[in-house]
């Protein structure tokens, strides 16, 4: 790529930015550009990163087969996302919501006792 051309770059103004080709090596993480690129970079809606049951498991400190249990459910306990070839995956910031809401609960219980 020529040293004079250039990339475009989103910005939160109507106007976009950008950054010369050869300064590429400085940016640590490009965004996909289309799905197929988003899910193999493992993450969700606005770069919202996709978890494996493992991940889970640990950030949660329980088993795996823990995570399985409450997300294969008709009505799942954790919040997860059902892939078409039986794969389960979790939005990392809906697993931090769902450890928000059972922190409120723990207080509220605390209280009433």
């Amino acid at each position: 790529m020529p040293a004079s051309s250039t990339i475009p770059f989103p910005s939160s103004s109507t106007e976009t930015a950008s950054m010369p080709a050869t300064d590429l090596g400085t940016v640590s993480k490009a965004q996909p550009e289309n799905a197929k690129e988003v899910l193999r970079a493992g993450y969700g809606q606005d770069g919202d990163p996709l978890l494996t049951a493992e991940d889970v498991a640990q950030r949660l400190n329980v088993t795996k087969d823990w995570v399985w249990d409450h997300s294969s459910r008709k009505t799942p306990y954790l919040p997860v996302i059902r892939i078409g070839d039986g794969t389960l995956r979790y939005r990392a910031s809906r697993i931090e919501e769902f450890i928000d809401e059972r922190e409120r609960l723990t207080q509220i219980r605390r209280k009433r006792a």
